[in-house]
Parts: C-alpha cells; sequence; structure tokens
C-alpha cells in the first residue's frame, strides 16, 4: 500500500483530489499539509478539515505550512473558487482541528520515519516542499517520488500566457524542487481540460446520486463553473488536482509521459512563473548533455474516460 503525503491550498478542485483519497482503499494517507495558495493557508486548512468530514472514512493528520511564498507577496485565485476558495456556498463550517506541529517538521519527520516509501502528492505552490529541502535536504533525498500538479505542460498557461498558477504563486520554490534531484512526475495544466473535466451532464449525474460527496464535490466547484461560464461560455469545471491525484493513485491513468528537463523562470517578471519543459524534440540546436539534465517526467496523455469512471464510482458509493 502507497504512503503518501497531500499537500494542499484546498480549493475547490483540491477537495474533490482529497476526497478521492480519503475513499481509496491502496493508499494510506500519512498527512494532509496545508499551505498557501488559492486561498490563504487558514482558510485551505478549513476546507480541508470540512472536506474529511464529509468523507468520514480516513482520518489522517492535517498539518498548516507556510502562510506566505519563499520570497514574494501571495497571490490567490479567489476570483476564481471563491472568496472561501469552496465556491462561497457556505459549505465550510469544520468541527475537527489541526495538529500544533508545523507541516515542514511534520512532512521531514513522516519521510525519515519511512525512508524511500513517501510519495508526496503537491496540489498546490510547492511552498512547504521547498522548506522542506532547504531545511534538511538529506532527508528530502528519501523521498521515493512527487507527484506535482504544476507548470502549463506543453501548453499555455493560466494565469498568464506562459505560467500556471501554482508554479505562479511561488516559482522559486518551484526552482528549488526541480533542483532537488528527488524523482518527480509533473501533471501540467494542458491535460487537465477537454474531456478530463466535468461537463454539465455529468455534474447532473453526480447531483442525482442524492450521496454527499458527489453533492459537494458539484457545490463547491460553483464559483469555477461560474468562471468558466463568464470566461469562454462553456458550462464545465476543470478539475487539475483530481487529475494529478488519479495519476498518483491509478498508473494506467497515465497513458503518455516524457522524460524531460525542465527549467523555472524566476528573474523576467514577464516570463515569471513559466517552466520551459525541454523533450528534446523539434530544436535544431540540442545540448549535448540533455540527457545528464532529465529532471522530471511530464504527462503528455492522460486516460480521461478511466479517470472519470474511478472518479464518479469513488464519489458515488
Amino acid at each position: 500500500m502507497k504512503r503518501i503525503i497531500i499537500d494542499t491550498d484546498c480549493g475547490s478542485d483540491d477537495a474533490v483530489a482529497l476526497m478521492m483519497a480519503l475513499k481509496s482503499q491502496n493508499v494510506h494517507i500519512e498527512a494532509i499539509t496545508t499551505v498557501c495558495g488559492n486561498v490563504p493557508v487558514e482558510l485551505a486548512t478549513q476546507n480541508t478539515l470540512m472536506t474529511i468530514e464529509i468523507v468520514n472514512q480516513k482520518k489522517p493528520p492535517v498539518y498548516v505550512g507556510a502562510m506566505n511564498p519563499l520570497m514574494r507577496a501571495l497571490v490567490t485565485s479567489t476570483n476564481v473558487h471563491g472568496e472561501d476558495g469552496m465556491g462561497d456556498m457556505d459549505l465550510i463550517h469544520p468541527t475537527i482541528s489541526e495538529e500544533k506541529e508545523y507541516a515542514v517538521d511534520a512532512i521531514l519527520k513522516i519521510v525519515n520515519e519511512y525512508p524511500n516509501e513517501v510519495e508526496i502528492v503537491a496540489l498546490g505552490p510547492v511552498t512547504n516542499i521547498a522548506f522542506a529541502i532547504i531545511k534538511d535536504p538529506k532527508i528530502m533525498k528519501k523521498v521515493k517520488h512527487i507527484y506535482s500538479m504544476g507548470t502549463a505542460g506543453f501548453g499555455r498557461g493560466n494565469t498568464t500566457p506562459v505560467a500556471e498558477f501554482n508554479v505562479f504563486v511561488d516559482a522559486e520554490a518551484y526552482d528549488i524542487l526541480l533542483k532537488s534531484g528527488i524523482p518527480i512526475t509533473i501533471i501540467g495544466f494542458d491535460v487537465c481540460l477537454g474531456d478530463a473535466a466535468l461537463n454539465k451532464e455529468d455534474m447532473e449525474v453526480l447531483l442525482a446520486s442524492e450521496k454527499k460527496e458527489a453533492i459537494f464535490a458539484v457545490q463547491c466547484n460553483h464559483a469555477l463553473l461560474q468562471y468558466n461560464l463568464n470566461q469562454s461560455g462553456g458550462h464545465f469545471v476543470d478539475l487539475p488536482d483530481a487529475i494529478a491525484m488519479g495519476v498518483a493513485l491509478w498508473d494506467d491513468v497515465n497513458l503518455e509521459s516524457v522524460p524531460c528537463y525542465c527549467h523555472t523562470c524566476i528573474m523576467d517578471p514577464v516570463a515569471y512563473g513559466q517552466v520551459i519543459i525541454n523533450d528534446k524534440k523539434n530544436c535544431s540546436v540540442q545540448d549535448a548533455k540533455w540527457e545528464e539534465k532529465v529532471n522530471a517526467t511530464v504527462c503528455k496523455k492522460i486516460d480521461t474516460k478511466t479517470f472519470k469512471s474511478r472518479l464518479f464510482q469513488l464519489l458515488m458509493n
């Protein structure tokens, strides 16, 4: 059974990803750590606790982490996910509480306790992970694998033309992650659109199930749905964090991935948060040492049919 730590800036799509892990039988959640991102860390923590209560099965400890990025002021996505990050539907009233230990210390303790066994599923900015690497890089070398929902993948950014939100919030932290030597799988925003998103029919099926988890998954994404309707007229909810969790939980969801050298742009304000992904294709000038520079595996194609089938089964059972 996999041992995982989930690191989250819990907004509405994070909540769906958390429910997937909380209801899965093939993983043991050692901890959930919260970080600033979609919302301030205090709200991310409350949203995480509420999601655990809604599922009411596994009760992993929740540890509060970074309230600010490493070097910049916090940028949130409350314009997308609502002021509370969960659709502003008055859904968040947790009765359980977080642990007192700091998230970074909890990560280091757990990884050291289970060397080369713990996988981290990073659903938000990787500030907590970067702090852990800075504090004790030797222990963090014992992380088995990190799954990161981050970067635009091989597509366009969703925050700037080149930057995806999770990296844009704290690109310095992402730079530290990519240079850490820890095995990384990147699930970019590009594979989380189209058929991977929940459409109107999907949401109607979830609501009609009358299962509290399924209803919660739709309701908490109310603000995101309205955002997409206003931006593009599309009646859909994209769930990049749930896609990332699907890749972490089920190997067969990842249909195609490639080893790449990934470089985080942190100096140029216009390019800040972009991750340049070199898969050694279509370049007239090649770096002779490219093979030595591979630092991540990047997903290129997801089995959306399998992902949705398993997502629905988890939420409605």
